[in-house]
């Protein structure tokens, strides 16, 4: 904010409430106020209250004896209210404690949950909002999580992107009473289903304790992707099956478990960047009551919240303070609750200075950067945010994974059809170097997905060309209309063979497009089998058939499922896949320095020779091939998106001896199998992909490049180009450009 830089607690890990011998310690961080009330909260509402007493930190303190673990508290904050200097102080609204570790209740939409009255909201309202508001749990301390066997390196993972509610609410294998919560993703049969097709991390979207907008309330409707945080602290409540008094932290302390002791880590979607109370027009639930201008980024006159997540208001991580809440709940997720990564929910607001810059060399990194128990713990970020520069792709520097939404876009756009050439095919499949290789980092800060909560799932992207969005009851004006899908034919579902056979291969495709590729692999829940959003693309507030994964589909899109299989088992099996270092056409060299002819990265035009310049700029081209190999394996990939089938080489020399298809998304006949001499040719269908393993020479042997040819790509531009491939214009307009912060709001993609 501008203008007041406020003292940060000395020692938060006193923050909020602690069984100690003979009661409880209750603590709470509110710099500003002039008194605090404790409010132990009965079962039937009634409410005992104790004066907290301040330290010259701004944290309130006070012990009450015979406090038991299960007990509901509140706090009622006294301060002046001067909305010019960012202070709304109202006692009469009943609050959370942000360091609350378990929540219970929810909010009363029609009640006074306001801090100003219905005619201005500069002036406060008086009315008590004890009974229309969500209450802080005292939770007893508890052993963490069992811890996974070995956390993998960030090249070895395959990330599995899923709900809590909707992955089981309707498996059938899950009994009733478990469906939808922590307890049904640990089932077995859940668990055995992600071992299956390679899954190695779950990153579940929001579990932080959250609650829904009035709007969509008023819609009959709720938030069901859970960006709308109410406590960085606590696990959502609704997701637990036996209580929300505390048993919601066990039980998520078990599913942490199970995953691990089936060698899954878990990631967690957090939302840091703002809160569920909306601007200073909607609800005051914690933050905005213990001190408006403390936790939230305000305009230069104080008066409004200054918004750059298209939620309403922006936490300040400028403040000190706020910054150490933002890493106490880091470190307690890891510690506590067993968790293994963060994906970082409109990251770029995070690093927003005091004048709400774009600053990369942001306290939150460092302190991210120098903190111990956060240095094995995968960082991913979404690295946009909906204010000035905030689209930061590529610029978050070791240590950190993005989300690539070029690699997003190209990869729908090739399938369709909808591109110039193979160049930035090449560059996406490699890594994206153009984006991500420079300062230290490697391959590993791409995050690769086709797919992801926000816009269609693969299904969807092969059978609508404009998203369906009425049941948000917004007259199908919510989510992005850029969403560079192809129905094949036809709108909306059908029974007609080709086009069924069609989008099913076009799956298959884009499925090992992205699990063939350099990067991380991100897979959305449900893609393997065939989920369908019945073309909605903003199903934010769907918690209903059309968010849930259907398992039904399972046996129908078999075939799916399938080529997921195989090709997380190739990537799993052969390092040269998924390689930690950038691959840039090097010569493979052995133990004693010799070059052996072939190079770890080559492209390869279907002429038996090595693409050149010209080639790159073949606009018409729509058949890659990618060889890579190291000292110990190789393999050639064939990318073909044409329309017709296509006879391509198979190159000897010093690239090969022969050929096995290990992998490939045509039909079972349609590719041979056994060994394929080198030197020959290979038919492959149209829009196929085709793995073969390579039997490599045992000897060194010379190359011959052709004249002007090149063996990677310039950046997205190819070889010989000034600028992004023709086409290309994600730089400008990104993929979805409304970015998942926008999501509470009906505006998410």
């Amino acid at each position: 904010m501008s203008g007041v830089t406020l003292t940060a607690p000395i020692d938060s890990s006193v923050l909020g409430a602690r069984l100690l011998a003979g009661g409880a310690r209750f603590s709470l961080w509110a710099p500003r106020a002039t008194r605090v009330e404790l409010a132990l909260v009965a079962a039937d509402r009634s409410q005992q209250n104790h004066d907290m007493d301040r330290n010259e930190d701004g944290v309130w303190t006070v012990f009450v004896p015979g406090v038991v673990a299960g007990q509901q508290y509140g706090y009622r904050v006294h301060g002046d209210w001067s909305p010019k200097t960012g202070e709304r102080f109202n006692p009469a609204k009943l609050l959370l404690d942000p360091y609350a570790r378990a929540i219970t209740g929810g909010v009363d939409y029609s009640g006074p949950i306001l801090d100003h009255t219905a005619e201005s909201d500069y002036l406060p309202d008086p009315m008590d909002s004890f009974a229309s508001v969500p209450l802080s749990v005292v939770v007893a301390d508890t052993p963490p999580p069992t811890p996974v066997a070995r956390r993998r390196m960030m090249t070895e993972s395959v990330i599995y992107e899923a709900h809590v509610k909707g992955l089981t609410h309707l498996h059938p294998a899950v009994p009733e009473h478990l469906r939808g919560t922590y307890g049904g993703i640990a089932y077995p049969a859940v668990i055995q289903h992600l071992v299956d097709i390679g899954v190695t991390a779950i990153e579940l979207l929001p579990v932080h304790h959250f609650v829904s907008e009035p709007f969509i309330v008023g819609r009959g409707l709720s938030n069901y992707w859970g960006y709308n945080t109410l406590g960085y602290f606590a696990p959502h409540a609704a997701y637990a099956s036996v209580g929300t008094r505390g048993e919601q932290v066990a039980e998520f302390k078990a599913m942490v478990s199970a995953l691990h002791e089936a060698g899954i880590e878990v990631i967690l979607d957090v939302v840091y960047n703002h809160t569920g109370e909306g601007g200073h027009e909607g609800p005051t639930l914690a933050w905005r009551g213990l001190d408006h201008g403390a936790y939230y980024r305000l305009t230069s006159d104080l008066h409004n919240d200054y918004d750059v997540t298209g939620c309403g208001n922006s936490v300040d991580t400028s403040q000190p303070g706020v910054l150490q809440m933002i890493m106490d709940s880091l470190r307690y997720w890891v510690t506590e609750m067993g968790v293994d990564g963060f994906r970082f929910d409109l990251a770029t607001e995070l690093i927003r200075n005091e004048k709400h810059y774009v600053a990369q060399d942001h306290p939150f990194k460092k302190l991210v950067a120098a903190d111990p128990v956060l240095r094995d713990i995968k960082m991913i970020a979404e690295p946009w945010d909906m204010g000035p520069y905030g689209y930061q792709v590529g610029a978050w520097g070791p240590g950190w994974s993005e989300w690539n939404d070029r690699f997003r876009g190209h990869t729908r756009d090739f399938w369709r059809n909808a591109v110039h050439g193979v160049q930035e095919l090449a560059t996406r499949l490699s890594g994206s170097g153009e984006l991500f290789q420079h300062s230290g980092r490697r391959p590993e800060a791409s995050v690769n997905f086709v797919t992801a909560h926000d816009g269609f799932t693969l299904r969807d992207l092969v059978t609508y060309d404009v998203k369906h969005n009425n049941a948000n009851g917004e007259a199908n004006r919510d989510g992005s209309d850029d969403n560079r899908s192809w129905n094949c034919g036809v709108e909306g579902e059908t029974d007609d063979p080709e086009i069924v056979a069609l989008r099913h291969r076009q799956v298959r495709n884009m499925m090992a497009n992205l699990l063939i590729a350099t990067g991380v692999p991100m897979i959305t829940a449900g893609d393997e089998i065939g989920r369908t959003q019945l073309g909605n693309n903003n199903a934010y507030c769907q918690d209903s058939p059309i968010s849930w994964v259907h398992w039904d589909t399972a046996e129908s899109w078999g075939d799916v499922l399938d080529v997921t299989r195989t090709f997380t088992g190739l990537r799993a099996a052969h390092p040269v896949l998924r390689p930690q270092d950038w691959r840039n056409g090097e010569f493979v060299v052995d133990a004693t320095g010799a070059e052996l002819g072939r190079k770890n990265l080559a492209w390869f035009d279907g002429e038996d020779v090595e693409m050149d310049d010209e080639d790159w700029r073949d606009g018409s081209r729509r058949t890659l091939g990618m060889y890579v190999s190291d000292l110990q394996e190789g393999f050639l990939v064939w990318i073909h998106g044409g329309e017709e089938p296509e006879d391509v080489p198979l190159p000897g020399g010093p690239w090969a001896l022969g050929y096995q298809v290990v992998a490939h998304t045509g039909l079972p006949d349609e590719l041979p199998d056994g060994r394929l001499p080198a030197d020959t040719r290979l038919r492959i269908p149209a829009r196929t992909v085709v793995v073969l393993q390579v039997e490599l020479p045992d000897r060194p042997a010379s190359v011959t490049t052709p004249a002007g040819a090149a063996s990677t790509p310039t950046a997205a531009g190819g070889p010989g180009t000034d600028g992004p491939a023709v086409g290309d214009d994600s730089a400008d307009d990104p993929v979805d450009p409304a970015p998942s912060g926008a999501e509470a709001l009906g505006v998410g993609v």
